[in-house]
């Protein structure tokens, strides 16, 4: 029953270790931003749409962070133009 275990043990290890992403080695990256730049990487359009979309996510993220901003900013005018208003109209 043990070396059951054990073996269970060492199947989940293995299965564990072999789902782990392998780091690139500083050549690998500088070879692959190469590639990139000379359009010889592989499904290279695929890639570049990809990079595409990711960029635009990012923008389109500060803008959404900044149109809250402002929507925040103006929530606080208008409110303080109420409570004025309030304030004004119990005089």
């Amino acid at each position: 029953m043990k070396l059951h275990h054990l073996l269970i043990a060492v199947t989940t290890m293995l299965l564990a270790l072999s789902a782990c992403e392998q780091k690139k080695t500083a050549t690998e990256e500088i070879k692959n931003k190469v590639d990139d730049a000379f359009d010889r990487r592989p499904n290279e359009k695929i890639r570049d749409a990809a990079e595409d979309a990711r960029d635009s996510a990012k923008g389109v993220g500060k803008d959404l962070k900044e149109a809250a901003k402002d929507a925040k900013d103006g929530t606080k005018e208008v409110s303080k133009d109420i409570k004025e208003a309030i304030k004004n109209s119990t005089k």
